[in-house]
């Protein structure tokens, strides 16, 4: 099985008018042995990369990575294609709406300013919890 998620980086960097840097990041991570099958996936939606990513504790198998990062393929690929193809896990589902909105949010670039951003730290602090129910 493979774990995936929708996230979500806020960083501060000097580089940036607003001294914030908001990057959206679909992650899906599986088993060294599992590597064809991401690549499979990313051939199939036609965006990201896929990379090794070495596990650092010790009873857990070495593990690939799929990644896509970059805003356009977020907003153009990513975000219709999981709307298209619902997710099954209330969690992850969740997850994927507040994702989406603040994927909207950059779109309409209300990430250049200091309320945009404090709304885009308060939506992500909704994102990838645990929940006990099922969907």
């Amino acid at each position: 099985d493979g774990e995936g998620c929708f996230y979500v980086n806020v960083g501060e960097s000097s580089r940036y008018r607003s001294g914030t840097r908001i990057q959206l990041h679909f992650h899906i991570k599986m088993q060294e042995k599992d590597k064809k099958l991401l690549e499979k996936i990313k051939n199939t939606i036609g965006c990201g990369a896929v990379y090794f990513q070495k596990e650092q504790r010790a009873n857990h198998a070495q593990c690939y990575r799929y990644t896509v990062s970059a805003q356009s393929d977020i907003l153009n690929i990513i975000i219709p294609f999981f709307e298209q193809h619902p997710l099954q896990s209330y969690s992850k589902n969740y997850s994927f709406h507040v994702f989406c909105k603040i994927a909207q949010l950059v779109k309409s670039k209300a990430h250049f300013s200091k309320a945009g951003i404090s709304k885009i730290r308060i939506l992500k602090s909704k994102m990838n919890k645990k929940t006990l129910g099922l969907a």
